[in-house]
């Protein structure tokens, strides 16, 4: 497996990826509560490659999955009860983590975390924070596991009416 940083050259690529993943939740249970063809989609998507976030994670070619990294929360992640005092911007924050779902059960989303720990190390971050929909079971499990720390439930003013409160997770490097 590869994991990338997206050019523009793969916009097509990624949102087509996006664009699976999201009607795959659709129709099955929607645990980060996507809304295909609005988030993640073309435009957020074309956003975060002109910032330099967007990666892509490859087997043989054929994207398998995808995520964003970067140091904004996009959200009141001050009310987080973190293990460390940081600013915003003095830690990574991984975002619209996924996996196609043909690949289920394979480990890509552990090792797309993997790579987002390792990169925030290797840049000098102390720390990879993220929020997960309170109802997103196997989010909640994959962080856990990987030694992520429940942080609290809290509303992240992003004005999302479906999702009031996120909860917080922490990984200290």
């Amino acid at each position: 497996m590869e994991i990338i940083r997206c050019s523009m050259q793969e916009l097509d690529e990624a949102t087509a990826f996006y664009t699976e993943v999201t009607a795959y939740l659709t129709a099955h249970i929607n645990y980060p509560k996507w809304t295909h063809g609005v988030y993640p989609a073309r435009e957020s998507i074309r956003a975060a490659i002109a910032n330099g976030v967007q990666y892509l994670c490859r087997d043989g070619g054929a994207v398998v999955g995808g995520f964003i990294l970067n140091n904004d929360p996009s959200g009141a992640y001050e009310r987080g009860s973190w293990s460390m005092e940081l600013a915003e911007g003095d830690y990574m924050v991984v975002h619209s983590l996924a996996v196609v779902p043909s690949a289920y059960g394979r480990g890509i989303a552990q090792y797309m975390v993997e790579f987002c720990l390792q990169t925030a190390k290797d840049e000098g971050y102390p720390a990879v924070r993220l929020d997960v929909v309170p109802q997103n079971l196997p989010a909640k499990k994959l962080y856990e596991k990987m030694g992520f720390t429940f942080a609290g439930e809290f509303d992240l003013l992003r004005n999302i009416p479906e999702i009031p409160t996120f909860l917080l997770y922490e990984r200290v490097l």
